[in-house]
């Protein structure tokens, strides 16, 4: 039996407004200097589905990406909607993280340069010397490096690798971070790389990192974990639509 027109208009806007979110993260994260070149890949689960996701065709700039211009693929690789090409390793790598594991929403990829010199070192954790950092305290994966993610054997790896965690340290190459929506991904996505920025010019004065001590650590997580709304409205919400307004300010197209 096929959905009642009243759900079927909730489901439409629902998709809708996930392809503007997923067209606003492409732009903000060119915007911030996370993207690197064609490559990398941003995918959202479609709402109301579990086995398919809103992805940009390969050969954009996230720059250009549009909400309308992004297609919809299954987990074997079929394109449903949209016109465009499907890159191998954004298939198996994000078809991978959404169908394993806790099935994020929202899988974001990328080379940020940041996150990846600190993946380049010998000892590539991320350390509990700033604040932002430790909201990141035991969730993230640090995974090793096994050349391109050119089959789904290899992008499983990577999506078991996770083990639950929200970021993937891809040792050698960049990063994974997943999340409940868009908005939270990005968070994620955009702390990561100021704390990972922060440690690599602490590095770079040669001196010695001062790491805070564990319970300080416990209790700092404990109040992070408090205080996520304010006034009711979701923290990483509250982010987001504040980056998206100023996206219709200077970029407005990438909603249409």
């Amino acid at each position: 039996m096929s959905a009642s027109p009243q759900v079927a208009s909730v489901q439409s806007e629902a998709q809708r407004r996930g392809r503007i979110d997923l067209a606003a993260c492409h732009r903000l994260a060119a915007h911030f200097g996370f993207n690197e070149g064609i490559d990398n890949h941003m995918t959202m689960l479609v709402p109301g589905f579990t086995d398919r996701f809103y992805l940009a065709p390969f050969g954009l700039l996230w720059s250009e990406v549009r909400a309308s211009a992004l297609l919809e693929v299954d987990f074997t690789g079929r394109l449903l909607a949209g016109h465009g090409l499907v890159e191998d390793t954004a298939l198996y790598i994000h078809a991978s993280a959404h169908r394993l594991g806790s099935q994020p929403r929202c899988v974001l990829h990328t080379h940020m340069p940041y996150a990846t010199a600190l993946g380049m070192l010998a000892d590539p954790r991320l350390e509990t010397a700033s604040q932002s950092a430790i909201g990141f305290h035991g969730d993230i994966a640090y995974v090793d490096y096994n050349g391109l993610a050119l089959d789904f054997a290899e992008g499983e790896r990577l999506a078991r690798a996770l083990g639950g965690k929200s970021v993937g340290m891809l040792r050698n190459h960049g990063v994974l971070v997943t999340g409940d929506s868009v908005a939270q991904a990005f968070e994620r996505l955009y702390f990561l790389e100021r704390a990972c920025h922060v440690q690599v010019l602490a590095l770079a004065t040669g001196r010695p990192l001062g790491v805070l001590p564990e319970p300080v650590v416990r209790a700092t997580l404990a109040q992070f974990a408090g205080c996520g709304s304010v006034g009711g409205q979701d923290r990483a919400q509250l982010h987001f639509e504040a980056l998206k307004r100023m996206l219709d300010r200077q970029l407005a197209d990438y909603a249409s």
